[in-house]
């Protein structure tokens, strides 16, 4: 018998790749293309989605993965997909795409604030059903194409995610999974299946829905036309996915109840699973449908902790950066080197940035550094780099703190994969503010890998999804908690909540601007 493969195509919010690996997991060849969402200068905060240049640049790494590596098409036993979540495709009747927009599209502020006034408690109604509010959801977004393009909104037939989009690319079918279904905010948690109740709340539409199929299942073949764009073969399977956080803790073995993972990028995510979609009273996390059925993960994201590394990187250490380049290696390396002499909590020094997640009204304050002295010896460019560091670490341990008091429950240990987790200071000090043992596996981007773990499952491959994740995922290291590191930071954490409700409170009262604040809040 032939060598089977299995291939994941991940549309990310900045690239689109396609990846090939081998039942055993091993990553066979990756083809990436790097891609942009225009904003319509009609409209600011808009990010539109261009499906027809963007199908070429799927279709194009696709393409690219099979040269690359030479392999049969007919030996591809399936293929899944990925991506960002929250961006969304209206179809017209006859399936042509019409509208689509990115996942951080911000257009919608005055359809949040129309949906307050409507009712004031509708939103934490809505999102007792379905885990989310109009921070990151499609209702605002489709009440927006109702009230700025009443002509496509009459035409809007269906509602899809990008993953499923590209299901619909190879096979011509289209069916909508739960794990990133349910951050549009129309899923019912419980069901795991749109409801149509929740827009009839607003006003909105209730017969745009495709079927909800659940994740892994084969949900088509690959057609003529997407053999044409592609080189894959006519017939091969294609198997639902899911989002891009659901999968990467596939590919990273999270897969059973009360373990944890954070993802730590541009933005962070802690990611708990729960085997039953209970939400937070208060409204302050969200809950999502995990690509594991049976499954539902509280998320808690903090916001741009890695994009406020690059600007650090970039604004004050530009000889860590001309150094690098000479030698060869990473300029965070040779930060990284400098920032292990500061010992745990900076000298009593601390940053704002990102906030613990309030989903319901979610702001966060202006960046500030605080608590400093004049000592060029204590209180360098490395401090306050160290402290970035240990401000994101704090949020997490803030989000693991949230998420016990929605479910009573907290992981023994932590998973910790993406950027953030590739040098071993800001996993060891992830590791001392938890006082858990942090685990880095071998493949940290592992999104792709979760996707190809659920083709694999869809078509006999694998069994059963968590079995395949458990035995796929390789471990790179190890941290364990260094405990008087640990009661130092135990002791920073009560401060810092003060100073960040402190700098919050400024932000409210419009004396500084905030960071970043939620669609309809300001």
């Amino acid at each position: 018998m032939a060598q089977q493969y299995l291939m994941a195509v991940d549309a990310g919010t900045g690239s689109v790749r396609a990846v090939l690996f081998d039942t055993e997991g091993k990553q066979l060849g990756c083809v990436q293309q790097e891609w942009t969402h225009a904003e319509d200068p009609r409209f600011p905060g808009s990010m539109d989605f261009d499906w027809v240049h963007n199908w070429e640049l799927a279709s194009g790494c696709i393409k690219g993965v099979l040269a690359e590596t030479g392999i049969d098409p007919k030996d591809i036993a399936a293929v899944s997909t990925t991506c960002m979540r929250e961006g969304i495709v209206l179809y017209d009747a006859d399936g042509k795409e019409i509208w689509a927009c990115a996942n951080v599209d911000a257009r919608s502020n005055d359809e949040v604030g129309e949906l307050i006034r409507m009712n004031p408690e509708l939103e934490k109604e809505i999102y007792s059903l379905s885990g989310e509010t109009y921070a990151l959801g499609a209702l605002p977004r489709i009440l927006w194409v109702k009230n700025k393009m009443p002509e496509i909104y009459e035409k809007t037939a269906m509602v899809g995610m990008f993953n499923d989009w590209l299901i619909y690319k190879l096979t011509g079918v289209l069916a909508v999974e739960p794990s990133n279904g349910s951050t549009t905010g129309i899923f019912n948690l419980e069901t795991r299946a749109w409801d149509p109740s929740i827009m009839r709340k607003v006003g909105l539409k209730d017969d745009i829905f495709p079927p909800a199929a659940e994740c892994g299942q084969v949900i088509g073949q690959v057609n003529e036309k997407g053999a044409a764009d592609t080189g894959l073969a006519v017939g091969t399977k294609v198997v639902t996915g899911g989002g891009d956080a659901q999968l990467g803790c596939v590919g990273v073995g999270v897969v059973d109840p009360s373990q944890a993972a954070i993802f730590g990028g541009s933005f962070w995510q802690y990611e708990f699973n729960t085997p039953n979609p209970k939400t937070d009273e208060k409204c302050r996390v969200r809950v999502n449908c995990h690509a594991v059925p049976g499954m539902w993960q509280y998320e808690a994201l903090a916001f741009k902790p890695g994009l406020t590394m690059r600007w650090y990187r970039d604004a004050f250490c530009q000889e860590e950066v001309r150094k690098a380049a000479e030698l060869g290696t990473d300029p965070y390396q040779l930060m990284n080197e400098e920032a292990a002499k500061i010992p745990a909590g900076c000298y009593g020094m601390m940053c704002t940035f990102s906030d613990v997640m309030n989903f319901i009204a979610w702001r966060h304050a202006a960046p500030t550094f605080t608590n400093f002295d004049f000592d060029p010896e204590k209180f360098n460019k490395y401090t306050f780099y160290r402290a970035i560091m240990e401000n994101t670490a704090m949020i997490a341990k803030g989000h693991m703190e949230l998420v016990h008091e929605a479910t009573g429950n907290r992981p023994s240990e932590v998973v910790f994969a993406g950027g953030a987790s590739k040098g071993d200071i800001w996993c060891q000090i992830v590791s001392d503010v938890l006082g858990l043992p942090v685990k880095v596996p071998v493949v940290r981007e592992a999104t792709a890998l979760g996707a190809a773990i659920l083709a694999g499952y869809g078509v006999g491959i694998y069994k059963d999804i968590s079995e395949a994740s458990r035995r796929l995922v390789k471990w790179a290291k190890v941290y364990e908690p260094n405990m008087e590191n640990h009661a130092v930071y135990n002791e920073m954490f009560a401060t810092w909540r003060k100073v960040y409700d402190a700098q919050l409170a400024l932000s409210d009262e419009g004396t500084t601007r905030y960071m970043w604040v939620a669609p309809g809040l300001q």
